[in-house]
């Protein structure tokens, strides 16, 4: 028997919430939820991330244009913007450098800083949702990134990485299965023929959820789904637009 407890059982219910209660999430619960997400790990100490959160109609209203007229943007109490920033370490080390060169605008720090604001939202999912409360991911923030950045007032070297929808579920969808572990877990080196053999196996089991999911209009498989995303072009401008904002610089 696999072991478990309530933290492990919490974080196996997961699932996107994209149907919210009109009740507002209060200070404290969002305090509490951001609090958490400060906890969770970061590179050297850098905590390079920056969170923006959006209470006001208007504004969520321009944000869900802009990410592709998601509606639970609007819906939602609270709309978290999840930032990449590094403007932040580069201001306050700035007079303790004395000269020296900076190199805050590196490949590496941008992978940093986007892995730290990563682990601080999966950690302020897990704790919205110990609390009631239900999330889903918006990568749709980055359709029209320059346009999120001007709107809310982002400085060089801060981007938009996610937003996050943040409320009391209205309705909660089923757990969508996930990769079989042997695809992911592979032991002492990776294991190329098991990944492909695992994802054919999962296959089998995604096109049996969409079936019940849709009522029978589709049953298209986790490859078809996945093959149908690759053959799309996807926010092509990004590379131009972390350029801009003085990020991979070297």
């Amino acid at each position: 028997m696999k072991p478990t407890n309530e933290t492990i059982e919490l974080l196996n219910r997961h699932t996107s919430v994209r149907q919210y209660q009109d009740k507002p999430v209060s200070d404290e619960l969002l305090a509490a939820v951001i609090g958490a997400g400060q906890m969770a790990s970061t590179s050297s100490n850098v905590q390079a991330y920056t969170v923006i959160a959006v209470t006001e109609p208007a504004l969520k209203a321009r944000l869900s244009a802009l990410s592709g007229n998601q509606a639970y943007i609007e819906q939602c109490p609270v709309f978290l913007v999840w930032c990449a920033d590094l403007y932040r370490l580069r201001e306050a080390s700035a007079p303790h450098l004395q000269g020296k060169p900076s190199y805050e605008d590196t490949a590496e720090n941008l992978i940093v800083a986007t892995v730290d604001v990563a682990l601080a939202a999966q950690n302020a999912a897990v704790a919205a949702e110990s609390l009631g409360l239900g999330i889903v991911y918006i990568g749709g923030i980055r359709n029209e990134i320059a346009a999120v950045s001007e709107l809310l007032g982002l400085p060089e070297l801060v981007y938009p990485v996610f937003g996050m929808c943040l409320g009391y579920p209205a309705a909660v969808n089923g757990i969508r299965p996930r990769l079989p572990q042997a695809a992911v877990l592979h032991h002492n080196g990776y294991n190329a023929e098991a990944a492909v053999e695992q994802a054919r196996v999962y296959d089998a089991i995604s096109s049996d959820y969409m079936r019940e999911r849709t009522g029978g209009q589709s049953a298209a498989s986790w490859s078809e789904m996945m093959a149908g995303r690759l053959a799309q072009p996807a926010r092509l401008h990004m590379k131009e637009f972390l350029l801009g904002k003085g990020f991979m610089q070297r």
